[in-house]
């Protein structure tokens, strides 16, 4: 149990509300969940959870992750919001991650998947981010994205277009993503991009207990 402990760390924050039979202690599920969003693929989370001698698959694995349906928590108020989006490929097909980070604690604040980059899309995401947190007061932090700086004036958000400063945060938060990706080769395939986003929020969860 020591040894547990200390490879997985805190695990307050994952829940097991799903769980209908325990075939698998929880504490033991929770470190499987925690150490595939802390970096080990499926395979090497079977092989560390077999010796506590726990035999699942790695399709069970992957199913913890997605049926604890992790979220970033709500009712932050943050004075500032690091505001972004970069490149996701699934199967092939490229689609756009948007994420709020807080600069001051580098937590996600929200996160989303899309196809594309439009006004209107980050409009979306702005409305979610509102309907999570309190941001009426914050500065939004921006690069010179013409959808970003004209979703935040639609939407009537203060707004600075700043290169660098604390709005690396974001950037710090989308390199870590795609290092935890890389195993992917920053992709994921054979899935869905709902449950790559699933993935992604779940990982959003992770990352935010170490902040």
């Amino acid at each position: 149990m020591a040894e547990i402990t200390r490879l997985s760390g805190c695990s307050e924050w994952i829940e097991l509300d799903f769980v209908e039979r325990e075939r698998t202690p929880s504490e033991l599920m929770k470190l499987g969940i925690r150490l595939h969003l802390a970096g080990l693929s499926l395979s090497n989370t079977v092989l560390k959870l077999e010796r506590f001698g726990v035999e699942r698959s790695r399709k069970a694995i992957h199913d913890w992750v997605q049926k604890a349906d992790l979220q970033p928590a709500s009712d932050a108020g943050p004075d500032q919001v690091a505001l972004d989006e970069t490149v996701i490929r699934i199967n092939g097909q490229q689609f756009w991650l948007y994420a709020a980070v807080d600069p001051k604690t580098n937590k996600f604040l929200h996160l989303r998947l899309f196809t594309t980059t439009t006004t209107s899309l980050t409009q979306k995401f702005l409305r979610e981010l509102r309907e999570k947190h309190d941001v009426e007061d914050a500065v939004f932090l921006v690069d010179h994205a013409q959808h970003l700086v004209s979703a935040l004036q639609r939407v009537g958000l203060r707004f600075q277009t700043v290169q660098h400063g604390n709005r690396n945060a974001v950037e710090r938060v989308f390199r870590e993503v795609k290092r935890r990706t890389s195993s992917f080769s920053n992709s994921f395939s054979h899935v869905d991009p709902e449950t790559a986003e699933t993935w992604l929020r779940s990982f959003a969860v992770w990352w935010n207990s170490l902040n």
